[in-house]
């Protein structure tokens, strides 16, 4: 099939490289002329593992382009996904669709613009499908759908087709989907969807056909479900504090419960990056525009919030309010392992609310300290090597649970800090193990190690 993908983001340009890979004529469309320029000589503007070398491969085989050049490729494509950016509003939470309804506006004036159908065949006749990937409210198709017709007579056709990938496993995740949503308004346009997705689900995944204003609502209620997650076990978590119980412990005795499983319920800093913040906030706005509150979800996310306070208190209460002097070194700023992104990560706004106190904030991650250089400028020195960040700090703050963080060497450590005050808002270590290497420890829903309970542990 021929496709257009609209926007080289996250979403954009691992779909794009990933149908490509399976034999797809794909060019991926963008305004940023730098962008493509660099996407044109294999230079990806995101980390995913695997991707730069998928998009090399694919444009060597010549299933895979990038232009900026709206007409071409919006005429040559017998598809047409919609993957542009949606961001929330700050005061609302709305999700923005100026994106969106300009690449409907553009498509509609490209479609009028090119050739009518040939006639050469049934799905020639038809004429173009235009699939909205971008996660977007219910009834933002009807608006796509409304703003492409006033700009053109000719025939096309309406899909969704949420997408569910995550930052680190996108690939796997595009290649071996738990389950393809397509939502569609014909029968036809269902069939050469679920042709185009036949290829990744041969493992017995299904593939759901429905009504599109249904496949728009399941990104929302998959994303707000986890996210729900997420925030149920901090709620515990902090209970265990107060009480003095071990949300581990309570973790590993409710999670054997089938019913309940064990996903997305590990206890932390809360949820961040680009999926989950928003698609909150714009299933609570939803609520609020239908006069339906979203009470469960305003919870949500205020549970959320709350979390990353709650861990800094940990820090004011070791060290007072004012961190004047104090050396503070993060271990993690990507809002979870495997990506650069540091969109709503937690690590941002602990280093603000530090630096803001006076803090000297330094931090090492390995793949987003680019984006965390260029957001946080002269507020946060960057370190290239975990244990040189540790030299003369007075803490270590954990917010990314990486897989070199999980087993370091505790005696250089020791030995490297100027004080050995570990807060782990991730819960990588064990109580005793903490302990044993001297360290005032203080995690998340357990209680704190401290010097004068290391001989009890010991």
């Amino acid at each position: 099939m021929r496709i257009t993908m609209v926007g080289t983001g996250y979403v954009g340009l691992v779909t794009g490289t990933c149908f490509a890979n399976t034999g797809n004529d794909v060019v991926c469309l963008d305004v940023d002329e730098e962008k493509i320029a660099k996407l044109r000589d294999g230079i990806s503007p995101i980390y995913e593992p695997g991707l730069d070398q998928m998009i090399a491969r694919n444009i060597k085989a010549g299933r895979l382009s990038f232009s900026t050049d709206k007409q071409s490729s919006y005429e040559s494509a017998e598809a047409i996904f919609i993957c542009v950016g949606t961001p929330p509003d700050e005061k609302t939470g709305q999700a923005d669709l100026q994106y969106v309804l300009q690449v409907a506006e553009d498509i509609g004036r490209a479609i009028e613009a090119g050739p009518g159908p040939t006639g050469g065949g049934p799905d020639e006749s038809r004429g173009k499908i235009v699939i909205v990937k971008s996660t977007v409210p219910v009834g933002t198709n009807v608006r796509v759908r409304d703003l492409i017709a006033q700009h053109t007579s000719k025939p096309f056709h309406m899909g969704s087709n949420p997408e569910f990938l995550k930052e680190g496993s996108a690939i796997h995740d595009f290649t071996h989907p738990d389950r393809v949503v397509i939502g569609c308004d014909d029968k036809g346009t269902g069939d050469r969807l679920r042709d185009l997705y036949e290829a990744y689900v041969r493992q017995g995944n299904p593939i759901f056909i429905m009504d599109i204003p249904s496949a728009e609502m399941v990104k929302y209620a998959a994303n707000c479900m986890l996210a729900t997650k997420i925030s149920f076990i901090n709620e515990v978590a902090n209970l265990c504090e107060h009480y003095g119980a071990d949300v581990d412990e309570v973790r590993r005795g409710m999670c054997s419960d089938k019913r309940i499983g064990n996903q997305f319920l590990y206890p932390g800093l809360g949820y961040g990056g680009s999926c989950f913040p928003k698609d909150v906030q714009a299933c609570i706005n939803m609520g609020q525009l239908s006069d339906h509150p979203a009470e469960l979800l305003t919870a949500v996310h205020a549970v959320n919030k709350r979390q990353r306070t709650l861990f800094a208190e940990k820090v004011y209460e070791v060290f007072g309010e004012d961190l004047t002097g104090k050396r503070l070194a993060f271990w993690g700023v990507a809002f979870k392992p495997g990506t650069d992104d540091i969109r709503e990560a937690p690590a941002i706004d602990l280093m603000i609310a530090m630096a803001r106190r006076g803090a000297k904030v330094v931090a090492y991650d390995r793949v987003a300290a680019e984006n965390c250089a260029k957001q946080m400028g002269d507020r946060v020195e960057m370190i290239a090597d975990p244990m040189e960040a540790l030299d003369g700090a007075d803490a270590l703050i954990i917010c990314t649970n990486w897989e070199e963080f999980l087993h370091p060497d505790f005696e250089e450590m020791h030995q490297r800090m100027a004080q050995p005050v570990i807060f782990d808002g991730r819960n990588l270590y064990s109580l005793k193990a903490m302990a044993e290497h001297g360290f005032n420890y203080h995690s998340v829903g357990r209680s704190p190690v401290t010097s004068a309970e290391q001989t009890a542990h010991s």
